[in-house]
């Protein structure tokens, strides 16, 4: 089942499965923003990820002496969710911990993820309650999936990323599919780099962000371009498969990260974990706006 907002400019379309928006489509153009999921490439659009970002040491990790399982970017994202709130231009969606849940994540939670249409602006709101006893442990982001080019006319290699604001920002390496905290490096996102399959030849490249952020995917051949921004999260992966050459990007705010190389598979301990007391509220946000 699938689920529209839409206002003067844009219509987003979701789906219950994961919460997930799977079309951001302007009026005006109709131009499609969001990857449209040919599984030749990647099959999914922009999944939800919660409660871990990334993978995790044999897909394991230990709370309470107990071995739990979670396969890459949590569970969230193969969840049917509820549809709570649903307006023109805004829709609410809920995840409640079941007993299933428990088997492969032990807290009780209520996610609820909004999904509000401003202008030609998206913006994506998450809210985790802890609906537990006890302190809960968790990761959550965003992997929203762009088209790129966004125009037929147009090639990847037409394209350039550029961040905002314009200064250099740490990167962590991967080591496979684990962040490398010991070989950080300074990347140079004071200015833009050009689209290349070549850039994720070792897989997403990942940056620590600090304050408001912005993102974007450009081209000087066109006015059409897409911005992913936020006022807070930790870090951001950016990411296409290769060397399948697919078109389209990855813009993905984290608030949580890949295991470590040398991670002890504690929970408690896992680098760029959150730690949300019982009964107590976690939000963060992210837009993306499209010309």
């Amino acid at each position: 089942m699938t689920v529209q907002i839409e206002n003067e400019f844009l219509i987003a379309t979701f789906a219950e499965e994961g919460a997930e928006l799977v079309s951001l489509q302007s009026k005006e153009t109709g131009i499609e923003y969001i990857w449209q999921g040919n599984p030749e490439f990647w099959a999914r659009h922009a999944p939800v990820l919660f409660p871990i970002v990334g993978r995790l040491k044999e897909d394991t990790y230990m709370y309470q002496n107990q071995a739990y399982h979670l396969t890459q970017h949590g569970l969230a994202r193969d969840q049917v969710f509820d549809v709570i709130e649903k307006g023109g231009e805004e829709v609410s969606f809920s995840l409640k911990s079941t007993k299933e849940t428990k088997k492969k994540y032990p807290f009780d939670f209520e996610l609820v993820i909004t999904y509000t249409l401003e202008h030609q602006e998206l913006t994506v709101n998450y809210q985790v309650e802890n609906t537990g006893k006890e302190e809960m442990y968790f990761g959550i982001g965003g992997h929203p999936a762009f088209n790129v080019p966004l125009e037929s006319s147009l090639t990847f290699e037409d394209y350039y990323l550029s961040f905002s604001p314009k200064k250099s920002r740490t990167q962590i390496p991967l080591a496979g599919p684990f962040i490398d905290l010991a070989n950080k490096t300074l990347a140079q996102t004071n200015t833009s780099f050009d689209l290349t399959h070549q850039l994720f030849e070792n897989d997403a490249m990942i940056f620590e962000t600090k304050g408001q952020t912005a993102i974007t995917i450009a081209t000087d051949e066109s006015e059409h371009q897409v911005t992913l921004s936020y006022p807070e999260m930790p870090f951001v992966g950016i990411w296409s498969p290769t060397p399948k050459e697919a078109p389209f990007v990855c813009i993905e705010p984290w608030c949580g990260i890949a295991d470590a190389v040398d991670a002890t598979g504690q929970l408690a301990e896992k680098f760029g974990i959150n730690k949300l007391p019982a009964n107590e509220l976690f939000k963060t946000q992210y837009m993306i706006s499209v010309k």
